[in-house]
């Protein structure tokens, strides 16, 4: 006995179904490949996440402690070398006199000088001295790198993840230093600033007494 012979217009729909869906579910797994690829090369900064900078809002209040020292480089017996300039990711608020638009006048001559300058406005709260460059334990080099084109800047080390750096333009601000100024040399390794304390201690000492956290994250 043989079985009927199948409707040809049944066969053709069936067929058109499974061209359909082998499109879908292909362009799905290229796809999920593609956020992989990316995802990983973010992880492992190859490039730049799409997302501007991880949110964090630097404290309001951080006990100004000593600075972090300088990480060791093993490519780089001598010492760690400064960053390039445009691997300094940095973010510049006004924390003096809202009167005056600091932050922009400092961003545009580090903008010039090379510096990745992500953004600029106001800060929330006063900062009465010296300017502020806050960082956390993955950033020292940048910071360092920063904080060489001022002749009176004050870092503080925060509990922040990755790189960037934040530039807090303080009332007693000082315009960055002319460029031939600037003790910086590409092949110079960079000095540990006096009295710096091994970000490992250093970090220890902020969970323990809470420094470089906003008062209700301590």
């Amino acid at each position: 006995m043989t079985s009927p012979a199948q409707d040809p217009a049944r066969v053709a729909r069936r067929r058109r179904k499974h061209e359909r869906q082998a499109v879908v579910f292909g362009l799905i797994i290229a796809f999920l490949v593609i956020l992989g690829l990316g995802a990983l090369a973010v992880y492992t900064e190859t490039i730049d996440s799409p997302i501007s900078e991880p949110i964090y809002t630097p404290s309001a209040t951080v006990e100004n402690m000593a600075p972090a020292c300088l990480p060791e480089d093993e490519s780089s017996p001598d010492g760690v070398l400064p960053m390039a300039y445009d691997q300094v990711r940095v973010r510049i608020y006004n924390a003096g006199d809202p009167r005056f638009a600091l932050a922009g006048a400092s961003a545009d001559v580090l903008s010039d000088r090379g510096f990745d300058v992500r953004d600029s406005g106001d800060f929330t709260y006063l900062i009465e001295g010296p300017s502020e460059i806050r960082y956390g334990a993955e950033g020292i080099v940048q910071a360092y790198t920063l904080a060489a084109q001022f002749e009176n800047v004050e870092l503080v080390m925060d509990d922040r993840g990755g790189k960037f750096v934040d530039l807090l333009v303080g009332t007693g601000w000082t315009e960055p230093l002319p460029v031939e100024d600037v003790p910086l040399a590409a092949d110079q390794p960079l000095e540990n600033m006096p009295g710096c304390i091994p970000a490992e201690d250093l970090d220890a000492i902020e969970r323990e007494f809470g420094l470089g956290r906003a008062p209700d994250e301590a």
